[in-house]
């Protein structure tokens, strides 16, 4: 990965944990109107991010690549990986309009906390499984022996 492209990765990492952040911190908050704006601020530019983030991985050497690199046999487990990342997406994008109907989430707004936490719950670990394989397979010595 070129430099440019590593500068703007650490800088979408930066922002999504920010990001991560500011979500736990709203949905700890009463979702009044100001707070349901700030909310779909923030649930606005994760959706702008995490694609920028994947594309960029994904453009510059592939989704995972250090894992098929070092474990070619390990395909199968990244590949169940980006689609799980698809449906997290596609799943932030359904609760984002969710806010886009005020009787909605007026009516349903702890069911809405409850799924935008389980949202996020399900997002860190995705990312947390990607961190455990990548070094993993970077440190996995297979044969070895004397």
């Amino acid at each position: 990965m070129n430099s440019v492209a590593r500068h703007l990765l650490e800088g979408y990492n930066s922002l999504e944990y920010i990001l991560l952040g500011d979500l736990r911190d709203l949905l700890e908050e009463p979702l009044d109107p100001q707070s349901m704006r700030w909310l779909s601020a923030v649930l606005d530019v994760l959706l702008e991010n995490i694609p920028r983030q994947f594309d960029l991985v994904d453009d510059e050497q592939g989704y995972l690549h250090e894992v098929i690199e070092a474990q070619p046999n390990w395909s199968n487990e990244v590949e169940r990986l980006r689609s799980e990342y698809v449906q997290i997406f596609r799943r932030l994008h359904e609760l984002r309009q969710h806010l886009d109907i005020p009787e909605h989430v007026a009516s349903h707004t702890r069911e809405l906390r409850h799924n935008l936490r389980d949202w996020m719950n399900t997002f860190c670990s995705l990312r947390r499984h990607e961190t455990r394989l990548v070094q993993t397979a970077l440190n996995l010595e297979i044969g070895g022996g004397d």
